[in-house]
């Protein structure tokens, strides 16, 4: 995720339209975390999907960045979502708590894909240096807005990725999906 996703939404297959898609935001910092929803969903919309529209986003909102690998393993063993997005900004307030919160978020983001088979997709952002300022608002703002973007086109390759191969292993026993 932290690498630029350099293809366009022209040159992206359909991703299958099916379950909908899990965004948790932490709520510290909620004026510059939302900023990525609005990047990721005004994305996700121009993505192409098969059907209609695109697989709905489903917003959901934790204390903090901590309280999101906890609620995205319950989410995508529920059964209920084809993906997970968490996003969070997790800053340096002068203790280094940042420096064990964000590794520990985005590691155990991380098993909860390898444990539930469920795509997780991590917005958790740990700037250099961030004060409470305008400028600084105003910057983080507009980065998390292309974050979301990307993250959109991450989990929509993602997902269409995982079609392609669920439908190779199903033709690969003889099954037909339509």
């Amino acid at each position: 995720m932290n690498q630029p996703v350099s293809l366009t939404s022209s040159s992206l297959p359909a991703a299958p339209a099916a379950l909908p898609v899990a965004w948790i935001a932490a709520s510290w910092h909620a004026d510059v975390v939302a900023r990525a929803y609005e990047g990721f969903t005004a994305e996700w919309a121009r993505l192409p999907a098969q059907g209609a529209a695109p697989a709905p986003v489903q917003h959901f909102t934790v204390p903090g960045a901590f309280e999101i690998p906890l609620f995205a393993q319950r989410l995508a063993r529920s059964g209920r979502f084809a993906a997970v997005v968490a996003c969070a900004l997790v800053v340096d307030g002068g203790i280094y708590r940042h420096d064990f919160v964000a590794p520990a978020v985005v590691d155990a983001l991380m098993r909860v894909q390898l444990d539930s088979g469920v795509p997780v997709f991590s917005v958790v952002l740990t700037p250099k240096d961030y004060h409470e300022h305008a400028t600084h608002r105003d910057f983080f703002s507009r980065h998390f807005v292309e974050k979301g973007a990307e993250a959109a086109r991450a989990c929509h390759q993602t997902l269409a990725v995982h079609a392609e191969l669920d439908a190779a292993a199903d033709a690969a026993v003889g099954l037909t999906t339509a």
